[in-house]
């Protein structure tokens, strides 16, 4: 008989039960190792834009000390944010946000790490997502065509399933 919770494309979905009612995962018995997850995002807006934000002329004040901030605090409450998430005792969240003048635009990169039983993709991904939203928020008074983009998992460690990391 065939695992009602299998995929067709993979393994299981861990937050469904048999029935397909969600419920949070038991990870009592998993082993307790260190993980880490490096997530990422971008914000292109005008070059203006981000002359104005490197320049530290925002109205609103320091756009990248702010949005480091936003995104270790999110890190922090993501089992408040994304249901089913366990709470996590993290041993370190850092946001690192780089200029791309290519883009144009602002470059998150979001790492969090725990020693636990559970993985900690979900807070790197909020830790970048609200670094972004943040961003667009302290500077959407000078360009409000600001575009949040390439919220991804970029590598994770630990843990049973291993190694992860995804193509640049």
């Amino acid at each position: 008989m065939s695992d009602p919770k299998a995929h067709p494309a993979g393994p299981a979905l861990t937050h469904l039960g048999a029935d397909g009612e969600a419920h949070m995962v038991d990870v009592g018995e998993k082993a307790e190792t260190t993980r880490t997850a490096i997530a990422e995002g971008c914000v292109t807006m005008q070059p203006q834009t981000l002359k104005t934000i490197l320049d530290g002329n925002a109205k609103k004040g320091d756009v990248l000390a702010t949005a480091r901030i936003a995104g270790i605090m999110a890190a922090k409450r993501t089992h408040e944010l994304i249901p089913l998430c366990h709470p996590l005792l993290l041993t370190k969240v850092s946001v690192d946000i780089e200029p791309d003048h290519a883009l144009p635009g602002l470059r998150v990169t979001a790492l969090a790490r725990v020693t636990g039983k559970t993985g900690v993709e979900m807070e790197a991904l909020t830790a970048a997502s609200v670094a972004c939203l943040t961003i667009y928020d302290m500077a959407k008074a000078v360009d409000r065509a600001m575009v949040i983009s390439g919220i991804r998992l970029m590598e994770k460690t630990g843990g049973k399933s291993g190694t992860y990391k995804a193509e640049r």
